[in-house]
């Protein structure tokens, strides 16, 4: 609705939707400036107190003999501050006081004057608890969206890079920034990126970047992450330059990278803090751990099913007959009960968490074993199983992993080797259909791309740029 030249209204209308009176930190008080009064809208908690202050004396202190008849235009030519602008309907008004920004409602005018007086309350910039590196930056991403851009903004100090902001949320609104390097990123992937967010209509983003990945993906039961999260600056700057797109929400301290193929998941920043021959060992390290995550105890759950004769050297991995539950149930209930000890550890204050690990992992492992519940070999393979899973950078592809896991577990016990061999196969076929916005899931692999695969297998050297 359009604001009139009936201030009386307008106030009446911005009232009410705002609930003024029954929200106590929406404040508004009214002055007079030149003959007309102005009415004052903010969030308490929100502004610069001393902003605001300073909006004030800047528009009390205008000359008394001022010669022109529009207010409006005279308050806006005397405020300093940056981001001023004019508004013209009360939805703008009730949209930019919830945002901290300052609004002036004044009589006689059609339009509002807004100042930007916000100052959200963040917590201070920290390393992220999931991105540690020993060489490196230590600076992450908070809560708030323009200290997030700034962060990349000091590392990507080009003209070309481009930061699109979007409003998403029909009853809360919340900022979205699509940011990427023009003539790098793709115009095709950059317009893919932009008409999804786009077409995302929802009430609110409060869990904000994972609610939008699901709104702009659209398929909710695909196990596998489709883009990638961060919390790191220069990871997101590396992206900009390899093309890719970034999505920062605001309230959120991570940044959606897109698109993501699998290899993106297990690519980590310590990796290229270190030589190229210490980078690839890692990276070589890192990639067997993931394969001992996914297919470890799959593999000894079906060489014991089918009673394989094992070399001399891996006799210590064939169980003793005096356990009775069967392998399968052994390792179901350890993987569960890794599982249990995970997200305890979450739960428990840090202060605790890392005693509460060692004492429950010992114990009851210790106690599993003895009463014969488990056989050694089941807990020590689980164990390097669940090391490996916590080896891979991503936790959400690392979560994708463990629960196909336990389909391949299952699907062995119930078809022995040729359902692992049919079910190995879909799983590959299922991760090569997938698409993260414009490229394929197993990208270079399939489509195979042996340049882009060397440098995925092989951490290479920086070469110089030559003019």
């Amino acid at each position: 609705m359009d604001l009139t030249l009936d201030h009386q209204n307008n106030i009446n209308l911005i009232n009410e939707k705002l609930g003024i009176g029954k929200a106590f930190d929406i404040k508004t008080r009214p002055i007079k400036v030149l003959g007309k009064l102005v009415q004052l809208y903010y969030l308490d908690g929100m502004v610069n107190n001393l902003e605001v202050i300073g909006v004030l004396e800047k528009i009390l202190n205008l000359p008394s003999n001022s010669e022109t008849e529009d207010v409006a235009t005279l308050i806006y030519n005397n405020i300093t501050h940056k981001d001023s602008k004019f508004i013209k309907t009360v939805e703008e008004v009730y949209e930019h006081v919830l945002n901290g920004v300052l609004v002036l409602v004044i009589e006689g005018s059609k339009e509002a004057v807004i100042a930007e007086t916000r100052n959200f309350p963040t917590r201070s910039i920290s390393e992220p608890d999931l991105e540690k590196v020993i060489r490196g930056s230590h600076d992450g991403f908070t809560e708030s969206l323009n200290q997030n851009i700034s962060l990349v903004r000091r590392r990507v100090k080009d003209g070309m890079m481009r930061n699109e902001i979007y409003k998403v949320g029909n009853k809360s609104s919340f900022n979205v920034c699509l940011s990427y390097i023009e003539g790098i990123a793709s115009e095709k992937r950059v317009e893919m990126a932009r008409s999804r967010i786009q077409s995302v209509h929802i009430d609110h983003l409060i869990m904000a970047d994972k609610a939008l990945e699901e709104l702009m993906i659209k398929k909710p039961f695909n196990l596998y992450p489709l883009v990638r999260y961060t919390e790191r600056a220069d990871i997101v700057a590396v992206h900009l330059y390899r093309g890719k797109i970034a999505i920062f929400v605001d309230t959120s301290p991570s940044v959606i990278i897109g698109p993501a193929t699998f290899f993106d998941h297990l690519q980590h920043v310590e990796e290229h803090r270190q030589t190229p021959v210490a980078g690839s060992y890692l990276r070589l390290i890192r990639f067997v751990g993931v394969f001992l995550s996914l297919f470890l105890t799959p593999l000894w759950l079906l060489l014991l099913k089918y009673e394989v004769v094992l070399p001399e050297i891996f006799s210590i991995f064939i169980p003793d007959d005096e356990i009775k539950i069967s392998i399968f149930l052994q390792i179901v209930a350890a993987e569960i009960g890794v599982e249990f000890l995970r997200m305890a550890s979450i739960h428990t204050p840090s202060s605790l968490s890392t005693a509460m690990g060692l004492v429950a992992g010992i114990l009851i492992g210790d106690v599993a074993m003895q009463v014969g519940v488990f056989s050694v070999q089941t807990v020590f393979l689980v164990a390097v199983s669940a090391i490996g899973s916590y080896v891979t950078p991503s936790y959400e592809l690392s979560l994708a992993n463990k629960l196909v896991k336990l389909v391949f577990l299952l699907v062995i016990m119930l078809f022995g080797y040729i359902g692992f061999i049919v079910i190995v196969v879909l799983w590959i076929i299922y991760l090569a259909c997938l698409k993260s916005l414009d490229r394929p899931y197993l990208y270079p692999l399939i489509p195979f791309n042996w340049y882009d695969l060397k440098q995925i297998l092989v951490r290479k050297p920086i070469k110089e740029v030559k003019e």
